[in-house]
């Protein structure tokens, strides 16, 4: 990805943020000089990859392929100095833009549209190969639970959620006519190292040509701390 694609992104995830009144954390705003200044005691964001996270799956078209995220707060199944068992992170897909079919091996996760349009995700089980599965899925949507037939849209407007569990495939898109999604995540710990299966080879985390200087730094750029 080039810089200037994730400075943009960042600027119209920071937009929407402030629309749907969504207030972001003190380390989203920080200047890469910010972080030159930034010691030890800010460990707990570099260890656990806090911060800002675009991508664009390796796909080159960010506008098709990817996603613009803030891991808001994470602990660390890999580091005992991190005690938090959850995770939450505040997302942002745009109309005609795609995330790629994955489950996760050991993360379950609430998914909510937090405002904007409609989020479509798409939904099957794992057959136990790593394939899409031709079984009924079941729902956990709000409270409610019911099945539904593989590969199913389930859409989710404004307030709505839907909890995914390990094993579960699912990707998202957004329908059409309804403008792009603030959303949620809200999750056991998430570790983007070890638990994503997805069901394409796909890149996680970009190679990025530097056309302009960052506007901000991603979750992987962060100095040491001194």
């Amino acid at each position: 990805m080039k810089r200037s694609e994730i400075n943009a992104a960042i600027r119209r995830m920071e937009q929407l943020a402030q629309e749907y009144r969504f207030a972001l954390p003190p380390f989203c705003h920080w200047t890469p000089s910010d972080w030159q200044e930034k010691d030890a005691e800010y460990d707990e964001i570099r260890d656990n990859m806090l911060g800002w996270d675009i991508t664009d799956y390796g796909s080159g078209d960010f506008r098709k392929v990817g996603f613009a995220l803030i891991t808001l707060r994470n602990g660390n199944q890999n580091n005992p100095k991190y005690q938090k068992v959850y995770a939450e992170k505040l997302l942002m897909l745009e109309e005609g833009q795609h995330s790629p079919m994955h489950f996760h091996w050991k993360k379950s996760e609430d998914i909510i549209n937090r405002g904007g349009g409609t989020l479509l995700i798409h939904v099957y089980n794992d057959d136990g190969n790593g394939e899409l599965d031709t079984t009924e899925v079941c729902v956990n949507q709000d409270g409610r639970s019911y099945s539904v037939p593989a590969g199913t849209a389930v859409e989710l407007h404004p307030g709505e959620s839907i909890t995914l569990w390990p094993h579960q495939y699912h990707d998202f898109d957004v329908k059409p006519g309804t403008g792009a999604v603030l959303i949620g995540e809200v999750s056991m710990c998430n570790d983007d190292t070890a638990d994503n299966r997805f069901y394409e080879t796909v890149g996680r985390f970009p190679e990025i040509e530097e056309d302009e200087e960052p506007y901000r730094l991603l979750c992987f750029e962060y100095p040491e701390g001194r």
